[in-house]
């Protein structure tokens, strides 16, 4: 993967989490074509952004007990700008 592709999938995640909204893996790849989700999320926290991670049960008839677990990303409160 290029530098140019992560800076500018970078820029898009942060400015998807700056507008209040939250993002799993799943939104990522829809939204910004994005399969490796908590390396853009390093990428960010290592930049100084307050990001709050949560897991969240998602149903999926395809696992054991029809349930998944995710990870949901959001900003912390006071870090908008």
């Amino acid at each position: 993967m290029t530098q140019k592709l992560i800076d500018s999938q970078n820029t898009s995640i942060r400015k998807h989490l700056e507008t209040g909204r939250s993002i799993t893996p799943l939104d990522a790849l829809y939204l910004f074509g994005c399969f490796r989700l908590s390396a853009r999320i390093w990428d960010l926290r290592r930049d100084g952004l307050k990001i709050h991670s949560e897991k969240v049960a998602i149903s999926s008839p395809s696992v054991y007990h029809g349930i998944k677990y995710v990870t949901r990303y959001s900003l912390k409160y006071g870090n908008r700008t």
